[in-house]
C-alpha cells in the first residue's frame, strides 16, 4: 500500500531534479561535435569583393575568429559593438561569414555600424553554415593555428564572454 504512493513520489522527485539541473544550464553552451575537430573547408566569394574568395586554409598558422552573422539578425546588431571592440583589441583576426543574406543589405549594415571584420565570406545559401552546425545567427568560433575549432559560442558575444572566455583562450592558443 505504501509502495503504491511511494513510487509516484520518487518519480516526481526525479523529474524535479532533472528539471532543476536543466534550468541551471546555459542554453548558449550547446556542446558542438566540431570542438577539437578540423574546421570544415570551404571557399566562398568575399562580401565586399565578390571577385575574391576566402578559404580557412589561408588562415593556417594563425589563431582566428569566425563570426556567423546576417543583416536581418537583430541579435547580430546587438553583438556588433562587442565585435568592433574585439577587432580593435587586435587579439585575433575576425572573419565574418554572412549567412543567408542579401549582399546589398549586409554591405549597408557594415557601412552603417562599422566593419569589425578583416573580411566577410558571403554564404548566400547557408551551405557553409550547415557544415559548421550553425543553429542560428550569431555564432562565433575560435580556430587555432592548425585549423582546429577550439570554441563555439551560440548567440551574441557579450563583453563578459569576451573577457572571461575568448581572450584567455586566444592567449593560451597563441602560446602553443
Amino acid at each position: 500500500m505504501k509502495a503504491k504512493f511511494l513510487i509516484p513520489l520518487i518519480l516526481f522527485l526525479v523529474l524535479v531534479v532533472f528539471l532543476g539541473v536543466g534550468l541551471n544550464r546555459d542554453p548558449r553552451e550547446v556542446p558542438s561535435p566540431l570542438i577539437n575537430k578540423p574546421a570544415p573547408a570551404f571557399e566562398l566569394a568575399q562580401l565586399s569583393q565578390p571577385n575574391k574568395t576566402f578559404s580557412p586554409v589561408s588562415m593556417k598558422g594563425r589563431v582566428w575568429i569566425l563570426n556567423v552573422w546576417a543583416s536581418w539578425c537583430v541579435a547580430c546588431r546587438e553583438e556588433h559593438p562587442v565585435l568592433v571592440e574585439l577587432a580593435k583589441s587586435g587579439q585575433a583576426p575576425v572573419i565574418g561569414l554572412d549567412y543567408k543574406d542579401k549582399r546589398e543589405d549586409a554591405l549597408a549594415m557594415l557601412q552603417r555600424l562599422g566593419d569589425p571584420y578583416v573580411l566577410s565570406a558571403f554564404d548566400e545559401n547557408g551551405r557553409v553554415g550547415i557544415d559548421y552546425g550553425v543553429y542560428g545567427v550569431p555564432e562565433t568560433y575560435i580556430i587555432d593555428q592548425a585549423g582546429i575549432i577550439r570554441f563555439k559560442h551560440i548567440g551574441p558575444i557579450t563583453m563578459q564572454v569576451l573577457n572571461e572566455k575568448m581572450y584567455p583562450l586566444i592567449r593560451e592558443l597563441k602560446k602553443s
